[in-house]
């Protein structure tokens, strides 16, 4: 018996996005679109009647945006995963999109392959704090030494890693993971260790090769 699709619901103020973004997911038999809203309150609204497994909102919205939409989510004591969806690359978004309680962060123009990543992989309880690098980033920016890690990674070492690719300090990583500044820099020496590698920038760069992040 195949497993069930996960049921989305999307929040997007321009209808012919939304309806694209539908159409997009809908490619996938895996995914079911069973919520759609024009803002915030909206979909609050309606995820209240009917529980989703993950929720797809745009960051700006007219009334309640996509930060209120998390923040007030997690103020009621709704854990479900929330993938926030932006037109702008803006390196504060995905610190932000941390911070109000999301699990994701992705720009639009990603491909649908990415987007599909995303949403399963938050689906699955993981974290996606910075863009889900694309296979032209990783040819790009391709490591030399691809030698494999020493040891596996954890969720919480994977989300620092994507907080590194953000080119976030260890004080912003620490408080958009709710941990303490030193050990943040403990799980960052450890995350060194493991890639073999001298630096945060090499450690981010083989990560990406190794598509470990």
């Amino acid at each position: 018996m195949s497993p069930r699709p996960l049921r989305l619901a999307l929040a997007d103020d321009q209808a012919l996005v939304r309806s694209g973004l539908k159409a997009l997911l809908a490619s996938f038999p895996s995914l079911d679109v069973a919520i759609e809203a024009g803002d915030g309150q909206a979909l609050l609204d309606a995820v209240t009647a009917t529980p989703v497994d993950v929720i797809l909102s745009d960051i700006r919205m007219p009334g309640l945006d996509g930060f209120g939409l998390v923040r007030t989510l997690r103020e009621r004591g709704d854990t479900t995963p929330v993938v926030l969806l932006t037109t702008f690359d803006d390196e504060a978004l995905p610190l932000r999109a941390a911070e109000a309680g999301a699990q994701g962060f992705l720009l639009k123009d990603a491909s649908p392959e990415d987007l599909f990543e995303a949403i399963t992989r938050v689906a699955a309880g993981e974290t996606l704090l910075a863009p889900v690098p694309t296979d032209p980033v990783r040819a790009r920016y391709a490591y030399r030494d691809q030698s494999e890690p020493s040891d596996t990674f954890s969720e919480r070492e994977v989300s620092i890693l994507r907080l590194l690719a953000g080119g976030y300090s260890n004080k912003e990583i620490a408080r958009a993971v709710f941990l303490s500044e030193g050990t943040v820099k403990n799980y960052v020496s450890e995350i060194l260790d493991k890639l073999g590698t001298r630096d945060r920038t090499r450690a981010v760069l083989k990560a990406i090769t190794l598509r470990i992040i």
